[in-house]
């Protein structure tokens, strides 16, 4: 059975990833698909709107086959381990032929030939680029697009303006990805339409916003939910509207867990701080010196305070993501991050999903994991971690919604 593989967060899944999943399904003529799905933080250091499974039931919902897990490990990554871990749990299934991600140029030659040109992903060389690149005061978006096309010769103009895209920068990775893995997997691209990456209002007439957009319109309400029903399919509203009546939502984002954030980091010295995945050249001291300094005590507050030009918003999320759940040391190393990552989690399946499965059997690189509590593993410990410190913010904590990795079943649609 032919097979794409999608790289997805589903933050929540709307009108846009539906036009990418049947994109996907007929540039690469595939018959199943299957998602690797961000968990409970996104690859920019935010909170989920909703838990994996609920996200997961979407996707299910809306014609995924199968649901995986991205381990937390490379969830909360840069682009290039982002896009490493993801691409590997792909390869590792044994049934994905092709690989389909939405990108703004929706080509994939001029990444291709750039990632040739980046053979060995990020070379101490374009390390080096990228440190001055910085040094002379730019964003690091724009350093990171300076120092990438600068590898190899070529258009480097070119090659920065499509860097410059940050889906165009995610896809050269996952063909990077690919290279290192010496996979036999087909990139593709299909191009965004109608909605940016950060366009953040619902578009009027329109039927696709971006999951900003969307997410926005939510924490406005019952007002805003109705808003954006019409950037969502029905399944989807669904499941919205039942998570939120049960309170398993986090509408208002990071400000849900500030109080536990900044427990964390008032308790830590910056010595401490400066262990947590991140944090660099001084930006432990950085926080410590904001904290008092602070009109209050939320997570926009604090962002606002410690943000420049060098350190990004999506950089400075992820650090507070990790010292809020207790990361540190070699475990986010480089080093432990070129090993991969060492299981497939199972979150859903369709019957095509279950027929994936049975093939993955024989195919399949790593443990195929059903139930977190038949494989004690240190990676999939910091999963069971992330998701019960997110689930424990929802307006109605429940205990066994923050351990439903022990206590439920993979979400399976019939």
């Amino acid at each position: 059975m032919k097979t794409v593989g999608l790289v997805v967060e589903y933050n929540p899944f709307h009108n846009g990833h539906l036009l990418h999943l049947r994109r996907s399904l007929e540039i690469s003529g595939a018959e199943a698909s299957i998602a690797v799905m961000s968990g409970p933080f996104t690859q920019r250091g935010e909170p989920a709107l909703l838990s994996k499974r609920a996200r997961a039931e979407m996707a299910l919902a809306a014609g995924v086959d199968l649901v995986l897990e991205l381990p937390i490990l490379y969830a909360m990554q840069p682009a290039e381990w982002f896009a490493f871990g993801a691409v590997s749990l792909l390869d590792a299934t044994g049934v994905a032929d092709s690989v389909c991600f939405g990108s703004e140029s929706g080509e994939i030659a001029p990444l291709a030939l750039l990632a040739s040109r980046m053979e060995g992903g990020e070379t101490p060389a374009m390390r080096e680029a990228l440190r001055q690149a910085l040094a002379a005061g730019l964003s690091f978006p724009a350093a990171y697009a300076k120092a990438a096309s600068e590898q190899g010769g070529g258009d480097s103009a070119a090659a920065a303006a499509l860097l410059g895209n940050p889906n165009d920068t995610l896809g050269l990775h996952y063909v990077l990805a690919l290279r290192r893995l010496a996979s036999t997997m087909t990139p593709l691209a299909v191009r965004r339409e109608q909605a940016g990456y950060h366009d953040a209002g619902l578009p009027a007439g329109g039927s696709i916003a971006s999951a900003t957009a969307v997410r926005a319109a939510i924490a406005r309400g019952e007002s805003g939910l109705n808003e954006a029903a019409a950037y969502l399919p029905a399944s989807s509203l669904r499941v919205l509207r039942r998570e939120a009546e049960a309170g398993r939502m986090l509408p208002s984002g990071w400000e849900a867990l500030a109080q536990p954030l900044f427990a964390a980091l008032i308790t830590r010295a910056p010595e401490e701080l400066a262990l947590v995945p991140e944090a660099a050249e001084g930006l432990e001291h950085r926080i410590a010196a904001a904290l008092p300094r602070l009109p209050e005590p939320g997570v926009e507050a604090l962002l606002a305070a410690i943000k420049t030009k060098r350190y990004t918003r999506t950089r400075l999320q992820r650090l507070l993501a990790h010292a809020l759940l207790n990361h540190r040391g070699p475990t986010f190393g480089r080093d432990s991050l070129a090993r991969g990552p060492q299981y497939l989690r199972v979150l859903g399946f369709s019957p095509k999903g279950r027929r994936l499965l049975k093939t993955m059997k024989k195919t399949a690189k790593l443990p195929v994991v059903v139930r977190a509590a038949d494989f004690p593993h240190p990676q999939l410990a910091l999963d069971v971690q992330a998701s019960a410190v997110h689930a424990s913010a929802f307006p109605s904590p429940d205990i066994r919604e923050m351990y439903a990795d022990y206590y439920a079943p993979p979400i399976a649609e019939f």
